[in-house]
């Protein structure tokens, strides 16, 4: 006996099954809505609905991530480690955050979850601006200070925002941060970010000639600093003239630094806009013992020769009166002073 579909087009058996197969394509169709498929998560686009005139509109383009740098942490060399790992994690948690992380109140939280008084996030001033997303990246952490039981770290940032169309900007800020000794840890008791204010309506000649130079290495504030016109002339020819034989990575200038020398009452010379720091050399931190320290006292005996009446640094030169001095707070980086 022959089988009903052996050799026809369909029979009954051939309609059951066809009509089976039906009812799972249109099973299908309606998983993905209007016999549409669902976008996957990964396809970078929202699935939106089709219009009266049946077409669909384009895909929403997925707004482009912000930078995540990895946390700066400190090296094996520091005099005291946990003083810039406390500073510069609580300059994390009050200038990144992820969306719809912003306010006073997410940022106390941030701040008691780091086990530190929660009222420092009212101090956040630059560091926290009314945008729903940020994140930031330490460039460097240097001492403003240490002694045996206080310290300043200034903590040199470079943060990314999100505008409220999606755009990201740019800036930075350098942070003087306030600590004492305390157990099981040092504690923050307060915070300075710095303030360049606007640039300047005609600064001085020299500033374009530094920021164009690739050989010098600013960051955010650093470079704020310079179009403000408020950094003499002395620091951005000794710049330029430390360029020729060096690639120089400056930390600071002008603003986000202890107004006095640390410790002391006598007054600093970079918030008069008298010197800079250097952390790096030729691409060699000045903190990482592995650095050649003939390359560090070469770099200080040159910043001399450029002008600079006090060069501080983790090498110790002999020379006349106190040109050349070193102690802790400068084992991280080269400061290099100006009278005018």
């Amino acid at each position: 006996m022959t089988s009903a579909d052996g050799g026809r087009g369909t029979g009954r058996r051939g309609v059951l099954r066809a009509g089976a197969a039906a009812l799972l394509l249109g099973a299908a169709g309606c998983a993905g809505g209007a016999g549409k498929p669902v976008a996957s998560a990964s396809s970078g686009t929202r699935q939106t609905p089709t219009g009266t005139s049946g077409e669909t509109p384009p895909p929403t383009p997925t707004a482009s991530p912000l930078p995540q740098p990895p946390l700066w942490r400190p090296g094996p060399s520091e005099v005291q480690p946990d003083v810039k790992r406390r500073a510069v994690e609580l300059v994390a948690a009050l200038g990144a955050w992820p969306p719809g992380g912003q306010g006073a109140e997410a940022a106390r939280a941030r701040v008691a979850a780091l086990g530190l008084p929660p009222a420092l996030a009212d101090r956040a001033g630059p560091l926290a601006p009314a945008v729903s997303e940020a994140s930031l990246e330490v460039i460097d952490a240097q001492y403003g200070g240490i002694l045996a039981d206080s310290a300043s770290v200034l903590v040199v940032c470079r943060q990314w925002t999100r505008g409220s169309d999606g755009s990201i900007a740019e800036g930075g800020t350098t942070v003087d941060v306030r600590l004492s000794r305390a157990e099981p840890r040092w504690t923050v008791t307060g915070l300075n970010p710095g303030d360049p204010g606007p640039a300047a309506a005609t600064p001085s000649p020299w500033v374009a000639q530094v920021l164009a130079q690739p050989r010098i290495e600013l960051p955010p504030e650093a470079a704020a600093d310079l179009r403000s016109g408020s950094v003499h002339d002395s620091v951005l020819q000794a710049m330029l003239r430390l360029a020729g034989p060096y690639t120089l990575s400056v930390s600071v200038v002008r603003t986000g630094h202890p107004l006095d020398v640390f410790g002391t009452t006598r007054p600093s010379d970079h918030p008069r806009g008298r010197a800079f720091d250097v952390w790096r050399i030729d691409g060699r931190a000045v903190v990482d013992p592995a650095t050649p320290r003939p390359l560090v006292e070469s770099f200080m005996r040159d910043a001399a020769a450029a002008g600079s009446y006090n060069v501080g640094g983790p090498v110790a030169i002999p020379g006349v009166g106190n040109q050349f001095f070193t102690d802790d707070t400068h084992h991280d980086h080269v400061h290099i002073g100006f009278t005018a």
